[in-house]
């Protein structure tokens, strides 16, 4: 589920928090990443668990309009193609998927008038209208409706955002990559037609990576610290900005530790990584002292790679 730079962000966070601690604790850095970790896979559940909770304020909707001594024609004869859609279906009779939410909390029942919003503003949108009123009947279109209220509704959210915020501060930074994997998600579904659980890591090897990234960093920080801070001209060690100190810590590292990830992908992450996790002129100064120390690297033979074109910058 998660990709390498999402990864290679949480390794980060984790060795920043580590060094701010002062903490000696390698064990308890490893568990809080991982623990970071499998949080992306848990508000992925939590997203998507809302759909059946969309369904249920539609059918309570119906009911009432019905039970009405004088109910308009819409609500004496409702449509019912939203509360009867299939991918919503698939997801709540889905045993695992019932399973996890439960067991996690992952659940919207506390959270009833964000669920009862957003339904109000899907029940405006064309595309909703578009498919209440189209001919088609099929499992393919019941998805991509709910791709749709998860593009149209969720971004940039600011309702949800305080929620995730007091379920889990981990949950803010990850909500876009999330409904991202949400909506990736049911398109798998669409194909296979069956609920499909993602694991936390992409490949069998990328938690390895995570925590071997981690360690190593850890472990390799106050020597690489010392190595930035004989590279810094006319600059004193205490005005460095921390964030740049850890991405450089950890890129120098992953260049020395993963002799199959090349150079430049290492240095081109943490260079895109400092945009938005430091000062707006980091981006500079962590690629121009990743390259400068890794070429160093390079020539005393510390830095070596296996394949053709590791080395290109």
């Amino acid at each position: 589920m998660l990709s390498r730079r999402l990864i290679r962000i949480k390794a980060f966070k984790t060795l920043f928090a580590f060094v701010g601690s002062e903490s000696d604790n390698v064990n308890a850095a490893q568990k809080t990443l991982i623990e970071s970790c499998d949080k992306v896979k848990d508000l992925y559940y939590f997203l998507l668990n809302i759909s059946s909770f969309l369904v249920t304020v539609a059918e309570e909707k119906i009911a009432v309009g019905l039970r009405k001594f004088h109910p308009t024609e819409a609500e004496a004869h409702p449509n019912y193609k939203f509360v009867r859609n299939r991918f919503a279906a698939l997801l709540a009779d889905d045993p695992e998927f019932g399973r996890i939410c439960q067991k996690r909390g992952l659940v919207w029942g506390e959270y009833e008038p964000f669920v009862r919003h957003v339904y109000n503003s899907i029940i405006t949108k064309d595309y909703y209208q578009d498919y209440m009123n189209s001919g088609e009947d099929s499992f393919e279109e019941d998805c991509r409706l709910f791709s749709c209220i998860f593009q149209d509704e969720f971004e940039d959210n600011e309702e949800l955002e305080s929620i995730l915020e007091d379920l889990s501060l981990l949950w803010i930074d990850d909500v876009a990559y999330a409904l991202n994997a949400v909506i990736a998600g049911i398109e798998e579904t669409r194909r296979k037609k069956r609920i499909t659980h993602p694991n936390t890591f992409l490949k069998e090897d990328d938690k390895e990576f995570a925590l071997r990234l981690l360690t190593e960093s850890i472990l390799r920080y106050d020597e690489y610290f010392k190595l930035m801070e004989s590279h810094l001209d006319n600059w004193k060690s205490d005005r460095l900005v921390l964030t740049d100190a850890a991405l450089i810590v950890m890129g120098v590292t992953e260049a020395v530790v993963f002799p199959t990830i090349p150079v430049k992908v290492t240095i081109n992450e943490y260079v895109e990584i400092s945009k938005y996790y430091s000062t707006p002129n980091s981006r500079i100064f962590v690629n121009g002292m990743l390259d400068r120390i890794i070429q160093e690297k390079i020539a005393g033979g510390e830095v070596v790679k296996q394949g053709r074109g590791l080395f290109e910058q």
